[in-house]
């Protein structure tokens, strides 16, 4: 019994080294291609712009649609003036009495 599952993880062994070896290899390896490279160093340098959690380069256009947004959201759910509309509401949540379900 101990034999075969050896002999079958023996056959099973290329296949599993040969999926990790081609999916970490690239990985761990600077990028060759240049496009690739073009690529994570826009990732990163929009990763710097992105901190704060505000938008990256907006235009006067965008941030005005922005506001109008926030406000017709405020104004559809009730916000009050001032209130944060991104933030959401305090969630509650108390465990039933389950002692009428359950009987003794």
């Amino acid at each position: 019994m101990v034999l075969s599952q050896v002999l079958v993880s023996a056959r099973q062994a290329p296949a599993i080294l040969r999926r990790n070896f081609g999916v970490c290899v690239p990985a761990a390896q600077k990028a060759a291609d240049p496009i690739q490279q073009l690529f994570v160093d826009k990732i990163r340098e929009y990763k710097q712009k992105s901190s704060g959690g505000k938008l990256v380069e907006p235009t006067k256009d965008i941030q005005k649609e922005l506001a109008a947004e926030l406000e017709r959201v405020s104004r559809v759910y009730g916000f009050k003036q001032g209130e944060n509309v991104t933030d959401l509401p305090p969630m509650k949540f108390e465990n039933p009495d389950l002692k009428p379900v359950v009987p003794v």
